[in-house]
């Protein structure tokens, strides 16, 4: 966090949070959501400054309750997921990077919800892979050993039992589990949309 957060923090203890005016949507993207966006149930504007951007990654946080909020100052903004509290996207250095900048450096477990998202959880960051990069990813998806084609991954998708899925990463075969998109919530420990 900011050093001129925390200073501001200790100097208006007593701001009010905001809630509904900020969004990360499902490819990383932050957005801010005026009064008319939050009304008409649309995702907002796309925040493009860079500084701002830069600002909100760094004092991006989790309340005990699993409130994602945005230390803006003394004031807490708090977060609406489209996904999950983080959306990773893959790059040739690091392997996977969170919308934040942070390398998503060890990954513990892999799962895939019933669209076909992938999901990763290293540690204590659940992060969605973004749908543009899951091409990318499919090479290294198997399914009982072989290869998993579109069509086997369709069926492994649909199927009642599943045969076994893995997922190849910096030398290990991670299983994948399937899990319910719906479920994200709850299994994570996350707010979708934080409400006073």
């Amino acid at each position: 966090m900011d050093e001129v957060v925390k200073q501001a923090m200790a100097k208006w203890p007593n701001v009010p949070h905001c809630y509904g005016w900020l969004a990360l949507d499902a490819r990383g993207g932050w957005r801010m959501r005026d009064e008319a966006a939050q009304q008409a149930g649309r995702a907002g504007d796309r925040i493009a400054n860079a500084a701002l951007l830069n600002f909100i990654n760094r004092n991006y946080a989790h309340d005990e309750n699993g409130r994602w909020y945005f230390q803006n100052g003394p004031q807490r903004v708090y977060v609406d997921l489209e996904a999950t509290p983080y959306i990773a996207r893959t790059d040739p250095a690091q392997g996977f990077l969170l919308q934040t900048g942070e390398a998503l450096a060890q990954i513990d477990q892999a799962y895939m919800t019933e669209r076909g998202q992938l999901i990763l959880q290293g540690g204590d960051k659940v992060a969605l892979l973004d749908d543009r990069d899951l091409a990318q990813c499919t090479g290294a998806l198997a399914i009982d050993g072989a290869p998993a084609s579109d069509d086997r991954l369709i069926g492994w998708l649909t199927e009642a039992a599943p045969a076994p899925m893995a997922m190849r990463h910096q030398g290990r075969e991670l299983p994948v589990q399937r899990i319910d998109s719906g479920e994200l919530a709850q299994r994570f420990g996350f707010v979708p949309q934080p409400r006073a």
